[in-house]
């Protein structure tokens, strides 16, 4: 917030899941305050039972970023979705279909066998891809080894493929800034905002969702939703529900430091540091246009 509006910037969204109307809690989305002091966009664009990917947020991105410059302003993404933010800066990769009929059968695999199971398969056929991959991401695991049974071509392989014609998809280079904390303050920090959230209605939020418009098959993807569910309906007590969401956020945080890592780009800085919002600033402030904060 401080840096948009030093900036004189306003904020995109770079969350694969703050597009969610009615789940604010869980996604710890800005509240009314915050987007009233600084203007937010693509927020709560669909209901949670809608399909909602990455080639539909490129699109709103576009729109969010000329609805900013029309204003005069500068738009400063923010946000940790990974996926969300490679295609921002390289584009999608042409990469092969789903199939459908392969997928479900890996899937029965992963009921049979286990994640950890194909995963070492995928470190046997993809080792870059595995070594990307965390042992537990059942849908990538799956994935990797569907686009591999069906090309004979490791995903890694396509993943080289980024780009939209040679251009980025929003046409012009982003500058990236990261706020790096030490595992040992993340891991502090978790258990708090887990606390946090559930005291604040998430379990209530989720179980209005469910039995309102309901979740489509991207909403329940939202770190968290299952579990809280699980409690609602008594099949997980209060002390094994924060317990999980606890173990299940520090297994986000590996995936997302594994994601950065792929950011040669990146700037690093200590958000606990005096001078953090001078040096976001002089990071991105002689970036003309489109900045970039994750």
């Amino acid at each position: 917030m401080e840096l948009a509006e030093a900036l004189g910037a306003w904020i995109v969204s770079l969350d694969s899941m703050q597009v969610y109307r009615r789940m604010d809690v869980g996604t710890a989305k800005p509240t009314p305050a915050e987007r009233e002091r600084v203007p937010h966009f693509a927020l709560d664009l669909v209901e949670p039972s809608e399909r909602y990917d990455v080639q539909r947020y490129l699109a709103d991105a576009r729109a969010a970023v000329a609805a900013v410059h029309a204003q005069g302003k500068r738009a400063l993404f923010v946000g940790g979705s990974g996926l969300y933010l490679k295609a921002l800066t390289s584009g999608l990769h042409e990469g092969p279909g789903a199939d459908l009929e392969l997928r479900a059968g890996l899937e029965e695999r992963v009921r049979m066998e286990g994640v950890p199971a194909l995963h070492a398969e995928l470190a046997r056929v993809d080792p870059e891809a595995a070594q990307r991959i965390h042992p537990a991401d059942k849908k990538r695991v799956v994935r990797a080894l569907e686009v591999f049974q069906q090309t004979g071509r490791p995903i890694s392989d396509w993943q080289r493929e980024w780009g939209w014609h040679g251009r980025a998809p929003l046409e012009r280079e982003l500058r990236i800034v990261g706020l790096a904390l030490e595992p040992e303050a993340l891991q502090e920090r978790v258990r708090a905002r887990v606390r946090a959230m559930l005291a604040q209605g998430w379990v209530d939020e989720a179980r209005a969702i469910r039995d309102g418009v309901g979740f489509g098959p991207t909403a329940i993807q939202a770190l968290g939703y299952r579990e809280v569910l699980e409690h609602a309906d008594g099949r997980l007590d209060r002390d094994a529900l924060e317990e999980r969401l606890v173990q299940r956020t520090r297994q986000f945080i590996r995936r997302q430091r594994t994601w950065f890592r792929s950011f040669a780009a990146v700037r690093w800085i200590d958000p606990r540091s005096p001078d953090a919002l001078a040096s976001a600033r002089e990071l991105l402030d002689d970036q003309p246009g489109l900045t970039s904060g994750s």
